[in-house]
């Protein structure tokens, strides 16, 4: 039986007020099954163990890469309409809003993962398009993307703070109070935060680097195991101080068993 342990503290011990239990989400990049199971997980978790308010933070890069794209856009919408979630928004919605407004970016798109988002929609796009095809994919799209998503992806916040934790994509920029961090920061950096020992303020949860287990140093955890190329997705629970980080596995039973 699946059960979460809540154990698993950092030596400072950021804390999230009481009664509260977050849920937060590595990046998913179109991996619908994965989504799937996490949902699963969490609430199969509150129904053994309740609490008083339980939010689900999800850090960005919902889409490209992987296979479903827009059906994890549909259940992110579904999910949000009888749970309390913060969506943020990763590089990855940021780069493809850029894309609808100029589709000359079609071909850097690419190079993220781009294609098998506008496959999900139901569009076969050519592998180098000519900037006529490109404006016309853009065209399609728009056609096809439901209303939903796009008020969905324009909705997306920089980032979440519970308690002592400070959650969004990519990372902070050192030395920069979190109040005046610059949004590119927030879905782009890389070496700057990861590299920094300092204490920014408050414990950071984010995603973005790929790692091959979640990373948990005394100032952050990065909770992206690249789902689309690994096949798992870490689901963190923090309750109080204490944060458990757990990979989710595609085809395996919440008691890690192949059904």
């Amino acid at each position: 039986m699946f059960r979460l342990k809540r154990s698993r503290k950092v030596s400072h011990e950021p804390r999230l007020p009481e009664g509260v239990r977050i849920y937060a989400f590595g990046d998913i990049h179109g991996c619908v099954d994965l989504l799937h199971n996490s949902f699963a997980a969490i609430d199969e978790d509150l129904g053994q163990n309740p609490v008083d308010r339980a939010v689900e933070v999800f850090l960005g890069d919902y889409i490209d890469r992987g296979p479903q794209s827009s059906q994890t856009l549909d259940l992110l919408i579904e999910r949000s309409r009888t749970r309390e979630t913060v969506c943020l928004k990763g590089n990855h919605e940021a780069f493809f809003l850029g894309v609808l407004r100029d589709p000359s970016k079609i071909g850097d798109w690419k190079q993220f993962g781009g294609l098998q988002t506008l496959m999900s929609y139901g569009i076969n796009p050519p592998l180098n398009p000519t900037a006529a095809e490109r404006t016309d994919l853009i065209s399609t799209l728009l056609e096809l993307i439901p209303p939903s998503h796009l008020q969905f992806l324009r909705g997306l916040k920089p980032s979440f703070t519970c308690g002592d934790f400070y959650f969004v994509h990519a990372g902070v920029r050192p030395g920069i109070p979190l109040r005046e961090q610059q949004e590119t920061d927030l879905l782009w950096i890389r070496d700057e935060f990861l590299e920094s020992k300092e204490n920014f303020g408050k414990f950071v949860v984010h995603g973005h680097t790929p790692v091959e287990a979640p990373d948990i140093r005394h100032n952050r955890i990065n909770i992206d195991t690249g789902a689309y190329a690994t096949g798992n997705l870490t689901l963190l629970s923090i309750q109080g101080s204490s944060m458990l980080p757990m990979p989710l596995s595609a085809g395996k039973s919440l008691s890690g068993t192949t059904p």
